[in-house]
């Protein structure tokens, strides 16, 4: 996993696509919020958004 992140900072680097880290940061937290939140209480409202 590790040797991912460091492979993907080094492409970030030597490629400039600076513009990836707010979207692929966005991705990662909507992932979270759809893992974290789908057994519970919150779920039924998270609906109308996904």
């Amino acid at each position: 996993m590790w040797d991912l992140i460091k492979e993907f900072s080094r492409f970030l680097r030597q490629e400039k696509k600076w513009w990836l880290i707010p979207l692929v940061v966005t991705l990662i937290l909507l992932a979270a919020l759809v893992v974290l939140s789908s057994s519970s209480a919150v779920a039924p409202f998270l609906y109308p958004f996904l």
